[in-house]
């Protein structure tokens, strides 16, 4: 016979008898002490492993019902039946951390994600905002030198801005949930790009087709960039 490691009971520091409130009670103290994100001091991937594959037998009556007969039978297992059940509990273990460890890189990349998405939308703000404005100040005199410079000064700045926006938007992979609001953001540059292009064609040949073609491609972005903030707001953290 092989030496047995700590059945579930064990695991919970409980006795057979102990009730589902008991069970319950049990799990979260544990669970509380041994979980890396709430107590680095006494953490173990380990630990929590045994007390999640613990309770998820003893928490269910019905599955509770039947390890309980296991147990009552165990003495009579051979060592070949004995070694399978230690290898199926240390898979289940094992599957338990690679399980967690993909959520935590998971939220690591949403963590990213969400950061770079706010710096994308400082940038995008500093494109659309000043828009309207200028457009008003070259509507004095489109036919102004000086005014028509500063405009196009504008211009240049928006297609800096915007490749820095594309660069950092292609810099991080997006998170699956945070699909709908990358969706949006990507789509969201793309118009500025053609709406940019719109607005320098209007300074070579002062064409209002260009111009209004321009603000139009703009409004459409501010709008794709208020649907990608309410997506983000609607991510679960």
């Amino acid at each position: 016979m092989v030496t047995q490691s700590l059945n579930h009971y064990q695991v919970l520091d409980l006795d057979p008898t102990a009730t589902q409130a008991e069970i319950k009670q049990a799990y979260r103290r544990l669970a509380k002490q041994f979980h890396p994100d709430r107590n680095l001091a006494t953490s173990s991937h380990e630990k929590i492993s045994q007390i999640n594959a613990a309770y998820e037998v003893l928490g269910d009556p019905q599955r509770r019902r039947s390890y309980d007969q296991q147990l009552k039978y165990s003495s009579g297992y051979s060592e070949a039946e004995a070694r399978s059940r230690k290898e199926r509990t240390e898979a289940a273990q094992a599957n338990y951390r690679k399980q967690r460890e993909a959520e935590q890189n998971a939220d690591q990349q949403l963590k990213l994600w969400l950061k770079l998405f706010t710096s994308v939308n400082r940038i995008l703000n500093q494109i659309i905002r000043p828009l309207k404005s200028q457009i008003n100040e070259l509507a004095a005199d489109p036919f102004d030198d000086e005014l028509m410079e500063n405009f196009q000064a504008y211009l240049e700045e928006c297609q800096e801005l915007l490749a820095k926006a594309q660069q950092a938007y292609r810099s991080v992979p997006n998170p699956p949930n945070a699909a709908g609001a990358a969706a949006n953001l990507y789509y969201c540059l793309n118009q500025l790009s053609d709406g940019i292009d719109e607005l320098n064609y209007f300074t070579n040949n002062y064409d209002d087709h260009h111009l209004r073609n321009g603000r139009e491609l703009f409004r459409i972005a501010d709008g794709l960039r208020k649907e990608a903030q309410a997506a983000v707001r609607e991510i679960p953290r």
